[in-house]
């Protein structure tokens, strides 16, 4: 741990972690104040996490969360009442210290909110500023570079590891193993970009720079934003506490995919929930890809007639282009799944093995309790605070964008792909594939002042894994119109497809670390407008 002491009654530190709790202990301190918002990144140790385990070594605790660049008066107050009323010392921790550090200037009223810093004329500027280092992000970068060499680019991202997301729903169904899905993020970034590892914390495209977590600015020619989604798990109560545990599991989590199979491999006779929340959520297929590939699962040990399997989405259709929906209707009946539309879940208790949902039928709306042995529960998503908070937003909070050049509304020099992007394309990673060489053109294009040149068609990919061995590979564009990518006399993408599987389980995830992060672009070429 990295502790900077501020006075006798507070010193703060970076990101802690439950190990860290009883040294704190020991070193003195009575109170821990987290001043990080949950999900800020990928595998960040939840306020609730430390909560626990700071009362279980008798340290008082609070939660006053704030946003990097919008720290607002309220912020302040709330530090300032967390100071008044915690026992002393007090350590408080965000990402690197920083905002815990301004917050507490902030309380005792010498400081400014961060949002006011004004340009350091040190700051660094490049041709080509990327926020965010998954999918979206490096392949743009890659594809710039195939395109020129010489470009100046920085890629903001602070963390250390890269994931291979759409593998995740392998890992619970034993498909993958979950280290298959993972790399260092130092082996994914293009060579000739320089890394700067940190978060972004706003964004201030009237003098084009981005503020990171520290206050300090890096400055563009050209903005590419795609910092991915904010999984909300604290939008549900009671969520948090028990993830990981009581039967309850998430594949949208690295570390928790691998407790689904255990779950599902465990489970010999009860009752299985698979839920979906409202819309949009990253690959709007998983949830019930992860009810499939349990079912095949319990279907060939002999244990599926013994598992009482319902589906809890929030929408009102099981997939929301119908070509695929009879497909997937066959496999609901041949697993005899209960299909419970227009039911959203709203809290968990792990520990009484219920789950609460609100059921809406015609106007009224009432709450439900289930009973479960097995819970997967996929968390309702957003734009990332940061992002919602800033001159970038739509109305919806994610960033404005022209769905076809995915260029931003207002700013010429700013454009947007994944899942941060406001796009009513499906949120997968087949669509940052067809985005990044498109974004990549249009960058090009604005750097010599010219318009977009060329426009990308909505298209995404959700392969749905029905069973072992087979899938109905969705593909399509706007306004759910089919975009196969192959003739359908070999893969018919209504149908379930055992070549198909072959796609999703062999193909795919070479195709994406060596194809997609490395700027080739196979089958992805961009279309140019008027061609």
């Amino acid at each position: 741990m990295q502790i900077t002491r501020l006075t006798d009654r507070i010193s703060v530190s970076p990101q802690i972690a439950p190990h860290d709790i009883a040294e704190l202990a020991r070193l003195g301190f009575r109170a821990i104040i987290c001043n990080r918002p949950d999900d800020e990144e990928t595998g960040q140790v939840s306020e609730a996490t430390i909560c626990e385990e700071a009362t279980r070594h008798g340290l008082a605790f609070a939660y006053v969360p704030a946003v990097s660049g919008a720290i607002t008066a309220a912020d302040a107050e709330a530090m300032a009442n967390a100071l008044a009323t915690l026992p002393a010392p007090v350590l408080a921790y965000c990402r690197s210290g920083a905002r815990s550090t301004k917050l507490h200037e902030m309380a005792r009223g010498s400081a400014e909110p961060l949002s006011s810093l004004e340009h350091h004329p040190s700051a660094r500027t490049f041709d080509v500023v990327i926020v965010g280092g998954g999918s979206a992000g490096i392949a743009t970068a890659a594809s710039l570079l195939k395109r020129n060499a010489k470009l100046s680019i920085a890629i903001i991202e602070p963390s250390e590891v890269h994931y291979y997301q759409p593998g995740w729903t392998m890992v619970g169904g034993g498909i993958f193993d979950a280290p298959f899905t993972r790399r260092s993020q130092a082996s994914v970034m293009p060579d000739g970009v320089e890394w700067i590892r940190a978060s972004a914390s706003g964004f201030a495209p009237e003098d084009d720079r981005v503020i990171l977590t520290d206050g300090s600015d890096v400055h563009y020619r050209v903005l590419v934003a795609c910092p991915g989604i904010k999984l909300d798990w604290h939008a549900i109560p009671g969520l948090p506490d028990t993830l990981g545990s009581n039967g309850v599991t998430s594949n949208y989590r690295y570390d928790l995919a691998p407790y689904t199979l255990q779950l599902v491999d465990g489970l010999r006779g009860g009752r299985a929930l698979f839920t979906q929340p409202p819309m949009p959520i990253k690959c709007a297929g998983a949830p019930q890809k992860a009810m499939y590939l349990s079912c095949t699962r319990w279907e060939k040990s002999g244990m599926l007639p013994n598992i009482d399997v319902q589906f809890h989405t929030a929408g009102a259709v099981l997939f929301g282009v119908p070509a695929y929906v009879p497909a997937l209707m066959e496999y609901v009946e041949r697993y005899n799944a209960h299909l419970n539309f227009e039911s959203k879940l709203v809290a968990v208790d792990g520990a009484g093995g219920f789950a609460t949902f609100e059921q809406k039928r015609g106007d009224t709306v009432t709450r439900v309790e289930e009973r479960f042995d097995m819970i997967h529960v996929v968390p309702p998503q957003t734009a990332p605070d940061f992002v919602r908070s800033s001159p970038l937003a739509a109305a919806s909070g994610f960033i404005e964008v022209d769905k076809a050049t995915l260029r931003h509304a207002r700013y010429a020099n700013v454009f947007a792909l994944g899942d941060a992007c406001s796009a009513s394309n499906a949120k997968t990673m087949a669509a940052a594939r067809k985005q990044a060489p498109v974004v990549a053109v249009n960058v090009l294009a604005a750097l010599e002042g010219k318009p977009p040149v060329a426009d990308y068609d909505g298209y995404g990919s959700c392969p749905l894994t029905v069973e072992s061995g087979k899938i109905v590979l969705a593909e399509f564009g706007y306004g759910g119109k089919l975009l196969p990518s192959f003739p359908t006399w070999l893969i018919d993408g209504t149908r379930p497809s055992r070549l198909s599987w072959l796609l999703k389980d062999t193909i795919l995830p070479p195709i994406y670390w060596h194809g997609m992060l490395k700027g080739r672009e196979w089958m992805v070429k961009p279309h140019m407008i008027g061609a």
